[in-house]
């Protein structure tokens, strides 16, 4: 399993959007990442200055306002769509962009769901629930 640094996962957000930025090759994590950075103009200053990213201290659970922690989610949301893990999951949050007409908004939407499944899987000391975390999804793309 790879597990990055908090110092790791910060540089390669900056480098990607640096790098999308300059117009240089990327590979496709650096890609889908740039992407999800784009979405977030409020963003791209701080990410502009990557060793003053690495050293801001963020609040707890800050999903909204720590960025990397927020494209950390969007990333790993684009990761459980492209390979349908939990089963179901590419489904579901295809639904709920098409209902909402827009993707930015399923994931934020999504966001909820898996913040809410790491936060119980905490608060119970086990693994998270992939079945619960696909029915919040599911629930929010059947609803208005």
């Amino acid at each position: 399993m790879f597990t990055p640094t908090q110092e790791q996962v910060r540089r390669f957000f900056c480098e990607a959007w640096a790098k999308s930025q300059a117009e240089q090759p990327m590979q496709a994590i650096e890609q889908l990442a740039a992407g999800w950075v784009a979405e977030h103009p409020e963003w791209h200053a701080e990410l502009a200055d990557a060793d003053a990213a690495v050293a801001r201290q963020y609040g707890e659970g800050a999903v909204g306002g720590n960025p990397f922690l927020h494209l950390s989610m969007h990333l790993s949301i684009s990761e459980q769509c492209s390979i349908d893990q939990p089963a179901g999951i590419r489904q579901a949050v295809e639904l709920l962009a098409a209902r909402r007409g827009d993707l930015h908004a399923a994931h934020h939407e999504v966001m909820q769901c898996l913040g809410q499944m790491l936060a119980d899987a905490q608060a119970r000391q086990s693994q998270p629930d992939g079945a619960a975390y696909l029915d919040c999804v599911r629930r929010r793309a059947t609803r208005d």
